[in-house]
Formats: structure tokens, sequence, C-alpha cells
């Protein structure tokens, strides 16, 4: 019960204060805190009140000394970002000279050089200039202590971390299809990034704004790209000429192949970017490109592209309104083979100018050579049994340092091979989820990188285990869909990895060192593993054939045996029934 009288409340009233005093002396010192705890005031119990309190009931009561707390919410602006120009031009001339005139320049400069104030500025200024040179020139501040020293990564652990994301400005969601690097790498700092819908008979395919652009951006600037390609149909591959990089090219889902360059626009290389050229749909592809590449020429011009239709096209950008030489991908030039889809293509002129490597529909390899296109048009079938994979090959590519070995990724593994053999020398352990593309990085000879379905991007380093992934990094939630590592073997670079996903946004990661620099004596070491690894394959291909041609001969052998038991039989009932005919005939013969 609570005991409660107003009168008393509003007539009884305690003010408590305390007087805090110092000397004069004590003024400007510091303060000396303790906990000691001081009795101010003690009011004791009395009942002399009593008799005017009276008790209610019930009474509810809440106590709450905790703090209250307001909650604000705060959206900063966008900082938009945008490339500007700052023209700098030559000040401090008097009024009556002009200074982009040679003439008046030199009479300006004859007349100050005869004033005596000139001469004496100029004794006075130039001991000063001089000895700041000779400081200079005794202490390089660009000098390298340590120039020439190897820095071991290898007990570093690998990581890598997020630095930009660009998502596809369209309302629409379409998939990165294809990452390309420009090919300064990322000094010159552009990606260019084609975007498309694949799935078949997709309820977006339907949408009549449906849109087909694609871009390029400036990796400093992940708010908007720097320029927008208009293709007549959404570009499934896009890739810049190595030779020029303002021209790229690129192949549609209708089949038909762009060319683009940014020079010819009327606002420079930024803003729309119509093709300068476009091939014609009849002579085209008969179904979306799957990729294509820039061949060895001497007009530069000239590039090769294949799709899942079965044929591979030759074009001169220059002309495109037929291709310049085509071939149909079949496994038999006669006839009697079948005709495999291309559903990627690798072309490296370090390999060989006239040598292609294309990955089908079907999970098998083919390699091309065109100098030998008299045996079966130069087309070799690598394995088709269990040595293929078990569904498309998204992605093909020769090492940058050994390309007499390159890699593919296909349903649940990635494989290794060499051009000497028909079988892979490396097959990676079956990953949980789908494989969707990979490459090579361009500085690590045994590094290679995946792309799942599962959003995850594993890192092989074959150099140091051919078992187990050396990393795995969670990149989105969905599936990724394309990659590519900047940089080359003559450039360097190998840190900055680009990963497209189905739903249009690239990101773009950075890699740790002992991922990107190379290791000492990687290359020798890497080699020596790959040749080791083709010297057990092909043991094990004459061990095989071995086999076969003594399990042929056992059999031949019991094959003869049966066929001479046979013939004893034969012998034994042939003399049976001669007896029984002698016999007869003595029975029955007439005395």
């Amino acid at each position: 019960h609570l005991l409660v009288d107003r009168e008393v409340k509003a007539i009884v009233k305690m003010e408590v204060a305390y007087e805090y005093s110092k000397k004069r002396t004590e003024f400007g010192k510091q303060c000396k805190f303790s906990d000691e705890t001081q009795l101010l005031e003690s009011i004791l119990p009395t009942d002399a009140y009593d008799e005017k309190f009276v008790s209610r009931n019930p009474t509810v009561t809440g106590i709450d000394t905790t703090p209250h707390y307001s909650e604000t919410e705060v959206n900063t602006e966008r900082v938009v970002m945008k490339n500007t120009s700052m023209q700098h031009m030559e000040g401090g001339w008097p009024k009556d000279v002009d200074f982009t005139e040679q003439s008046d320049v030199k009479r300006f400069r004859k007349k100050v050089e005869k004033d005596e104030d000139y001469q004496f500025a100029m004794k006075t200024l130039v001991p000063r200039v001089q000895r700041c040179m000779k400081q200079n020139n005794t202490v390089n501040i660009y000098e390298e202590y340590f120039e020439g020293i190897e820095t071991d990564h290898c007990s570093e652990p690998p990581y890598a971390k997020g630095l930009a994301v660009f998502r596809d400005p369209s309302p629409v969601t379409r998939t990165a299809t294809s990452v390309n690097w420009h090919p300064e790498g990322s000094s010159n700092g552009k990606l260019a990034v084609s975007y498309a819908v694949l799935n078949f008979q997709d309820e977006r395919l339907s949408n009549p704004n449906m849109p087909a652009s694609s871009y390029i951006w400036d990796i400093t600037n992940s708010n908007k790209p720097i320029v927008e390609l208009v293709p007549p149909s959404p570009l499934c591959c896009l890739r810049y000429n190595p030779k020029s990089s303002d021209t790229l090219v690129g192949g549609s889902c209708n089949g038909t192949i762009s060319y683009y360059d940014l020079r010819k626009q009327p606002n420079g290389p930024t803003g729309k970017c119509q093709p300068a050229e476009c091939s014609v749909v009849e002579k085209s592809h008969h179904d979306p490109v799957s990729d294509v590449f820039w061949v060895s020429s001497k007009t530069g011009h000239q590039c090769v592209s294949v799709s899942t239709d079965g044929q591979m096209l030759w074009w001169d950008t220059r002309n495109l309104e037929e291709p310049i030489d085509s071939l149909i991908l079949a496994t038999d030039s006669k006839g009697g083979g079948m005709t495999l889809g291309g559903s990627s293509l690798e072309y490296n002129t370090e390999a060989g100018p006239t040598k292609f490597l294309v990955g089908t529909e079907q999970g098998i390899v083919m390699s091309l050579n065109m100098r030998n296109k008299k045996t079966n048009n130069g087309i070799t079938v690598f394995d088709t049994g269990s040595g293929k994979h078990n569904g498309p090959i998204p992605s093909i590519q020769r090492n940058p340092t050994h390309t007499k070995y390159f890699m593919t990724v296909g349903d649940w593994t990635a494989r290794v091979w060499t051009e000497d053999l028909k079988t892979p020398i490396i097959t990676s352990r079956y990953h949980n989820s789908y494989l969707t593309g990979g490459c090579w990085s361009p500085t690590r000879t045994g590094v290679f990188y995946v792309t799942r379905s599962d959003g995850i991007m594993d890192v092989w380093d074959i150099s140091h285990n051919q078992n187990e992934v050396a990393y795995s990094h969670k990149v989105s939630d969905v599936a990724l869909s394309s990659i590519s590592v900047e940089g080359s073997i003559q450039q360097g670079g190998g840190k900055l990895v680009a990963v497209g996903d189905v739903n249009g946004t690239v990101s773009m990661l950075e890699v740790c060192d002992s991922l990107a620099q190379p290791q000492q004596n990687e290359k020798i070491a890497v080699n020596a593993m790959l040749e080791r690894e083709t010297k057990r394959e092909k043991n094990l291909e004459v061990r095989e054939r071995e086999v076969k041609r003594a399990k042929a001969q056992e059999e031949e052998r019991k094959r003869k045996e049966e066929d001479g038991g046979e013939n004893e039989a034969g012998n034994q009932e042939s003399e049976a029934m001669r007896k029984l005919e002698e016999d007869f005939f003595n029975m029955t013969k007439v005395d």
C-alpha cells in the first residue's frame, strides 16, 4: 500500500544545497578526481504525519530508469563523378604582346633582356638555381633501393577483395555474356561488357522494349558507362582489337557480326556508338554467335567467329557483306561423321597464326590447323569417349606461357590437354555445382580461375596441388556467366579479375600477390609437371593398346581352338557313320 497526502505534499518542500569553496591559491590547478562518497543530506524517518496519510488500494506504478533514445535515418546524396577537361593558356604577357606570334615574342624578349633589372635578377637567381640542380643530381629521389630482388609470396594465404560493381543500366535483367579487358590492361582502365538473354524462349525476349545495348566501363567510375554500343541485336560476345584498341567486334544473338570504330563517332570515344559495319543476316550464322576473335593478318581487320550452327566463318571488318572463308565443324570431311556446334573458341598467335581450338556443345574438343586443310579440312578431333565433357564447353583457352597445353571447362570439371595427345592429362575433381566458365592467369603459369553456377569463383594452383582448390570466393548469389583477368605476359598485371553473372552485374576483384606475382622457377616447374603428366598418359595409352592386343590375340587363339575341336568332332562322327554303313551293307549282302 502507498500512503499519500496531497496537502502535505504541497506544503512540505525541501531544498538541498551545498556550497563548494576553495582558496585563491588553488585556482588554476588541475582537478583531482576521486571515487570517495560524501554524505550531503540525510532525511530521517518520522511518524509526525502518519495521521494525515490515507491508504489507497490498489496502486500500480511503473518505474523505468533507462534513458530514452530517438532513431533517425539519413540518406546521403549519391556522388556522381564525371570527366572534365582543363585547358592551360600561356599567361603573364603584356596586353600589347600576342604570345601566339613568334615575331612579337622575340621582339619583347630582346627588349627585356637589354634591361639592367633583368640582368641583375638573372645574376642573382642563376646561382640559386644551380645549387638546387646540384642537390637534385646528388640525391636520386627515384632510386630503387631493392631493385632486382624478387619477393617470395608462396607463404602468403590467398585472398581476394571486391573493388567495384558495374550494374547493367537497362531496366530488363540481362546476362553479362562476356567480359573483355582493354588491350593495355588496367593502365587504360576500360572494360567491355556484352549483355544478352540467352535462355531459349525466355519471356523477356517477347518484350518490345527489350534493350540491345552493350557498354564500355571505366573501372574508376562504376556509376555510368562511358560508351554505349548499339547493335542491331543483343551481343553474345565482344572483343577489343589487340592492334587497334579503338575498334571492337561483336557477335549477336541473330548470328550477325558487328564492327565498331570509336574514332568515327560524332562525340568522340564517348556516348552512343553505332556499328560501322554489320553483316547480312542471310550470310551470317543461323544461331547466336558463341565467340569471336581477331586473327593475325597483314591488314589487321580480319576476325573469325564460331556458332552452335556448326559453322566457323572468317570476316574482313572493312566489308561484312559476306564472309571471306567458311568451314563446317564436321568430324569427317568425307561426310561420314557428324557436325558439331561450336560453343567456345580460342586463338593465340604465339601457338601459330593458323591454329584454332574449338569447344563444342557435345563436349568434344576440336583443333584446327588451316595449313593442313587437305587432311580432313585441317580438323583434329580429340577424345570422343571417356575423355570428353558431359556437356557443352563454355570456355577453352591455351596456357599463356606454354601454348602447347590448353584448358577446357565443362560439366562439373576443368581439364588440361596437350596437342600431342587426344586425352586430357589433368582432370579436376567434380565440383558441387555446374561450371560456367574459366580462364588462365596471364602472369601465374599454374593458376587458373573457374566460375560456378552457385555464384562462387574457384582458383586452382596446379603447381602446388592438383586435387584441391587453392581459394574459393563468393562473388554473387546467382550463377556466374563470364570471367576475364587483366594483363598479359608482356605487360604484367594479373591482379584484377572481372566476373559477370546472369543478372548483368560485373564484379571487379583484386587478388593477392601470391595469385598474381610469378613465383621463382614457376615456369620451369609447371612445364616439367605437364611434361611428366604427358609421359604418364602416353605410357597409359601404350599399356592400354598392349592389353587390347593381348586380349585380341587370346580371343583369336580361343576361336581357333574351338574351330579345331569342331573339326575333330566332325571327323569322329564321319568315321562312325562309315562303320555303320559298312556293317549295314555286310548284313544285307547276298551270298
